[in-house]
């Protein structure tokens, strides 16, 4: 495949993802129909079954760019002088700060689980936002030895509840504080 053919494949498919990003936003997956996200796109059907096998594959596309713009965001925010509690702290600042992308948290924390089911959603965030968790305990609790993938898998779902919170009105400060005093009591109770 030619290189201008390869851009216009990926220009078409790029397109869908965020025809169907919108309308999953504004109307949920369930309400959202191929034929209004073909025309969002100005496409036909024909075109987004040809890059997508049907809806649910579209919407996996969609989860997994969101995912990864939050892991982006997370590894974006870490200085290279930071301790492993800084970076941990200044890591849940940013992905609080990903979640705030309008409809985010709906697509990745609620429709996601729905619509592709726990195991599947649960993959996406352990290759993207989680594998950064895993690494700040690691390097911040260095005898967690057995106990760093539950650490992690309990972090991550805390962090998912509270941007659920946050979206919801709760204040996000008190979140951000309630971590830095969890990161530091983990910390406290390995070093006995």
């Amino acid at each position: 495949m030619s290189r201008s053919n390869r851009e216009r494949t990926e220009q078409t498919r790029q397109a869908l993802i965020d025809a169907g990003r919108r309308l999953f936003v504004d109307k949920g997956y369930a309400e959202t129909a191929t034929p209004e996200i073909a025309a969002a796109a100005g496409m036909t059907r024909g075109a987004l079954y040809h890059h997508f096998e049907d809806k649910k594959a579209l919407f996996r596309a969609v989860v997994e760019g969101e995912a990864h713009a939050v892991a982006e965001a997370i590894a974006a925010c870490s200085a290279p002088d930071d301790t492993p509690r800084d970076a941990l702290i200044a890591g849940a600042a940013a992905y609080f700060d990903a979640m705030m992308a309008e409809g985010r948290t709906r697509l990745l924390l609620i429709e996601a689980p729905a619509v592709l089911g726990l195991r599947l959603t649960h993959a996406i965030d352990a290759d993207n936002a989680e594998t950064t968790l895993r690494a700040g305990l690691a390097a911040m609790l260095p005898g967690a030895d057995a106990a760093l993938e539950p650490l992690t898998v309990l972090l991550s779902a805390g962090f998912d509840r509270a941007a659920i919170a946050i979206e919801a009105g709760a204040e996000r400060r008190s979140y951000e504080q309630a971590i830095t005093v969890l990161f530091d009591s983990l910390a406290d109770h390995l070093r006995r």
